[in-house]
């Protein structure tokens, strides 16, 4: 059996799939982000929609979990990580089933707003394990491992899905995520203890509104979530408009994917490490201003720019998600780490879910991409600055003493 007790998981096969199941937990329901961008072609030639439609797709998915974000935590306290795994692979399942056999563009919304439902428990239910099994000094890494599972999903939607539409058709691309989704609905939950409650018995419909510290940290991840869930929908469409093929647009998606993979298992531990981490975020939310400044240049024969936007804001922006996420796990200061995970994803994904039909309604005023494209660097530029002042609000908290979060026994 591959259930353990808190504290000890930390060698052995079962390590290995505690890991994998973190991996997946995080990569499941944001699959449906990176499915629609890189399918977003089929889809609106196939039902004869206007491309800017796949941005209220997106909109509808992260509109849920941004509005149940809030009560993930407190729902994740009261049925313990074992049950939340389940019923996120479950409802995943759920929704790719509805969107492989979605024949009209509304019904194609509620199917991709069910996925919003396991969203809201994703990072709430794997920081959970990770503050309860996982020791101290491995935390950071753990976690970075985990929030790269968000791009594995990007690594998979870009090589395999545009291929499977191809021969197959969009609905069987869609279809093909179902099965995975059932065999980890029934596996997961073993890796989480059998009496796991978490850190509280919360009460589901009652919050505990942020401090200043957390609200300053939400606020740098909206700003990112805008950015990054507009870039990643569209980035396919204009490349495609700028005359790349549409299989090489989806490689942009894989790519971003690859970037996003190392950046997050890399800067993770390293902001850990660091004196002050909100500095770091600060750094990487420059640069993929930056790198959006260069996608922004491409042309029919520039596609270049291109590539090198993927991986700049790969490299970059996709690890700030991380970085904070570790934040919340190792500091006492934002609050307990199922109800910080929820408000952090609340603010996360209320960005994921604005950010393409802004990029849109921005694209649409100027008859061109480029207006969208300068909306999200300015985006960025003001998390550059929500990003120093978190710095300087965790340097006066300094001198109060808070020891690293205990691992729950």
């Amino acid at each position: 059996m591959l259930a353990a007790r808190p504290g000890h998981l930390t060698t052995g096969g079962a390590s290995i799939w505690f890991r994998i199941v973190l991996v997946f937990a995080m990569a499941m329901p944001m699959l449906v982000l990176y499915a629609i961008s890189t399918l977003g072609t089929f889809i609106v030639r196939d039902l004869h929609l206007e491309a800017k439609l796949l941005g209220y797709l997106v909109m509808s998915s992260f509109g849920i979990a941004a509005i149940l974000s809030p009560w993930g935590g407190a729902l994740v306290d009261r049925i313990g990580p074992r049950d939340a795994l389940t019923i996120l692979f479950f409802t995943v399942a759920l929704a790719f089933t509805l969107l492989a056999t979605g024949k009209d563009y509304f019904y194609l919304v509620a199917a991709t707003a069910i996925c919003g439902i396991a969203q809201a428990l994703a990072n709430p239910v794997t920081n959970l394990l990770i503050a309860q099994q996982v020791p101290a000094e491995k935390k950071a890494a753990v976690a970075g491992l985990k929030q790269s599972g968000v791009q594995l999903a990007a690594l998979f939607a870009g090589l395999a899905l545009p291929a499977v539409a191809t021969h197959y058709g969009w609905p069987s691309a869609f279809g093909i995520v179902v099965p995975v989704a059932i065999l980890l609905g029934i596996t997961s939950p073993y890796v989480a203890p059998t009496r796991g409650k978490s850190l509280r018995a919360g009460k589901i419909f009652s919050i505990t509104l942020p401090n200043k510290l957390l609200l300053q940290l939400m606020s740098v991840q909206f700003c990112v979530g805008i950015s990054l869930s507009a870039f990643v929908t569209f980035l396919p469409t204009f490349a495609a408009q700028n005359g790349m093929p549409l299989a090489v647009a989806g490689s942009l998606i894989a790519v971003f994917g690859v970037m996003g993979m190392f950046s997050r298992i890399a800067l993770t531990p390293l902001g850990a490490k660091l004196k002050e981490e909100a500095l770091l975020l600060l750094t990487l939310i420059a640069i993929a201003a930056c790198a959006i400044g260069v996608t922004m240049q491409a042309g029919p024969e520039s596609h270049w720019c291109l590539w090198i936007g993927a991986i700049g804001v790969g490299l970059t922006a996709v690890g700030t998600n991380a970085i904070a996420m570790s934040m919340l796990i190792r500091d006492d200061r934002f609050g307990i780490v199922t109800t910080t995970s929820g408000f952090v994803s609340l603010a996360f994904f209320g960005g994921f879910s604005v950010g393409p039909p802004l990029y849109a309604t921005f694209s649409d005023y100027s008859g061109s991409f480029q207006a969208g494209w300068i909306f999200l660097i300015g985006v960025l530029l003001c998390g550059c600055g929500l990003a120093l002042m978190l710095a300087f609000a965790r340097q006066r908290q300094a001198l109060v003493p808070v020891g690293p979060r205990s691992t729950i026994k």
